[in-house]
């Protein structure tokens, strides 16, 4: 998502969700995220992949949270070792000159589109734990061949192994290792490939049935925060689970656009979303406040 919606690696994001993380996330994390998608390399510093979901799950604020602490000099490290000896690539020289501030922007980054994204996380657990179920009876009935040819467009199985499209072309030999899937959401055409454990291989693809997700409004608000606020404004604070324009939301909703202004001045009233004019449009979004008060009422 960061280095589609951030850094122009195109791969698929639907453009509304785009927008919604660009918007959401600031000039340091924009600048930090760049390199990861430089012209012709694919190539990233292990400290920056996600952990292994091999064994143990990891939370994304723990793998932020693992980030903001990762000492500057050991960034400059993996830099040296993804890269081997000789100068850095042009893209990652700014990050090994001021290893603390781009961690900082990087995490920032990451942070800010986690925070646009959960939703969608929540709402995908039907169709995640149906893909679990999928790739078990696919394994079964068709083999690991037909499954990994069917997980997406930019992998194949044949008789010279696992190709994977990629921009920069590499051999790697398995061994006897495993693969584990690990089902995303992301643009249609993601994909992500970890190779450096010792017991498995990690393929990340996008999951199926996903494009659903990408247009549905965020649950509607529950009962009591309906009687704090009144039912219309309970459901717009939960519609805006991502930044949109006033226009877009009242099309959302069903409801007169003059009607969205006036519940859109209150709630703004209470600090709860934030408006700002981009051209002939007025976007807006939740705050930090409206943030916590959906957490404590989803409990």
């Amino acid at each position: 998502m960061i280095t589609d919606a951030l850094a122009g690696r195109r791969r698929g994001l639907p453009e509304l969700w785009r927008k919604a993380i660009a918007s959401r996330v600031g000039r340091p994390g924009h600048q930090a995220v760049r390199p990861l998608a430089a012209p012709g390399y694919s190539v990233v510093p292990d400290s920056l992949v996600p952990r292994t979901p091999i064994g143990a799950d990891v939370s994304v604020q723990a793998q932020i949270n693992a980030l903001r602490d990762l000492p500057p000099g050991a960034l400059v490290t993996d830099l040296e070792q993804a890269f081997g000896e000789g100068p850095l690539p042009v893209h990652w020289r700014s990050a090994a000159d001021r290893p603390a501030a781009w961690l900082h922007g990087y995490a920032g980054a990451l942070a800010d589109v986690w925070h646009t994204t959960e939703p969608l996380w929540k709402r995908a657990r039907a169709l995640l734990d149906r893909e679990v179920r999928r790739v078990g009876i696919a394994t079964v009935r068709g083999g690991p061949e037909l499954l990994l040819g069917a997980l997406t467009s930019r992998i194949t199985c044949g008789e010279r192994g696992l190709l994977i499209s990629d921009i920069e072309a590499s051999t790697y030999d398995l061994g006897n290792r495993k693969i584990v899937l690990v089902p995303m959401l992301a643009g249609k055409d993601a994909v992500i490939v970890s190779l450096d454990n010792e017991e498995a291989v990690w393929i990340a693809y996008p999951v199926p049935g996903a494009a659903s997700l990408w247009r549905q409004p965020a649950a509607p608000a529950i009962d009591e925060l309906s009687a704090l606020m009144g039912p219309v404004r309970a459901d717009l604070l939960c519609a805006i689970g991502r930044p949109m324009t006033m226009s877009m939301l009242a099309a959302d909703m069903k409801i007169a656009p003059s009607s969205i202004t006036y519940h859109c001045d209150r709630l703004r009233a209470a600090h709860l979303i934030t408006r700002e004019r981009r051209g002939r449009e007025v976007w807006v979004g939740r705050t930090h406040r409206a943030e916590e008060l959906l957490e404590m009422y989803h409990r």
